[in-house]
């Protein structure tokens, strides 16, 4: 199992870190343009490998793509991070340019591989992916939703005062922070709804805790954060290389489900060897459903900002 991420920024090596301690790969190969830099990401997480107890292998390299040849799956985090006020969407002009030059790259020396988007605005640059190089649709997922929930999750254990190993709950709709649809009915606590526990007004704020939770950390760091979004792409990389089917709510392109077409947003799918198996549709409420729509609105309106 070989495991290409491209760039070696904090985002990228914090992927390559949790998929390296997760001990599932064969070879991790980090890229990046500045010289020098995946290289010496590289070593440093090596020399944590007997400390840590992984075999995986780290291999940095500067933008020599031929070295990621035959990768089963590709992350691309590449692309300028947020800074404290800028929404997702700012960055689109840049990092449309970057991931379309990336992913053709990644497809020329990996043809079979499944792509991983995280760059952003990511819900617009999975769809890019999409449009630009011809794989199937079960192939390229964006990662977004996965750690949307996570952060809700935080939250919901914040207000619950419960350890997050009691809480479930899952967020979809679009990557951004007026697009995300934190689903607060469906949340439980150890299979109780969370409703049973926490108020309309207190469910209410961990929502929109949770919908601005990236811009909350810019702002805190002065950049986007990387730990959640790394744990969380090394979750969706290890659901498919050991074919686990689990379900994560994942950018996918919809035809149809949720009454949406032509589009990538965040929604429940099941993660296997192949990529996406399968997109799961869930009963939501109306109040849900408009927002959801809402949401794919807005995602739509930033595709149309796209020199396809």
């Amino acid at each position: 199992m070989k495991v290409t991420v491209v760039g070696a920024g904090a985002v990228g090596a914090s992927c390559a870190e949790y998929i390296a301690i997760k001990n599932f790969a064969s070879e991790v190969v980090l890229l990046d343009i500045k010289e020098g830099f995946a290289e010496g990401k590289a070593m440093d997480l090596m020399q944590t490998a007997s400390l840590n107890g992984f075999d995986t292998k780290i291999t940095g390299v500067t933008n020599d793509y031929t070295k990621t040849a035959n990768s089963d799956i590709c992350v691309i985090t590449s692309g300028i991070p947020r800074k404290p006020g800028m929404t997702r969407e700012e960055l689109i002009g840049i990092n449309a340019g970057i991931v379309k030059t990336v992913s053709a790259s990644l497809i020329e020396n990996s043809p079979n591989t499944i792509i991983i988007v995280v760059s952003n605005p990511m819900d617009t640059m999975t769809y890019l992916v999409h449009k630009t190089t011809g794989l199937p649709k079960h192939r390229i997922i964006g990662m977004g939703g996965a750690l949307d929930s996570a952060r809700f999750k935080y939250r919901l254990a914040e207000a619950l005062k419960a350890p997050i190993s009691d809480v479930d709950g899952m967020v979809i709709g679009g990557h951004s922070d007026v697009g995300m649809v934190p689903l607060t009915r469906l949340a439980t606590r150890n299979s109780v709804p969370v409703s049973k526990f926490l108020s309309d007004d207190r469910l209410n704020q961990v929502k929109e805790d949770t919908k601005v939770g990236g811009a909350t950390l810019t702002k805190l760091l002065g950049t986007s954060a990387w730990y959640a979004p790394g744990a969380a792409v090394s979750g969706l990389v290890q659901a498919i290389a050991c074919d686990q089917k689990k379900m994560f709510p994942c950018s996918a392109l919809l035809q149809g489900e949720y009454g949406l077409n032509d589009l990538c947003i965040g929604a429940p799918v099941i993660l296997g060897r192949k990529g996406i198996e399968k997109v799961v549709e869930i009963e939501l409420t109306d109040a849900e459903k408009e927002h959801l729509h809402t949401s794919a609105e807005g995602v739509m309106k930033t595709n149309g900002l796209l020199e396809l």
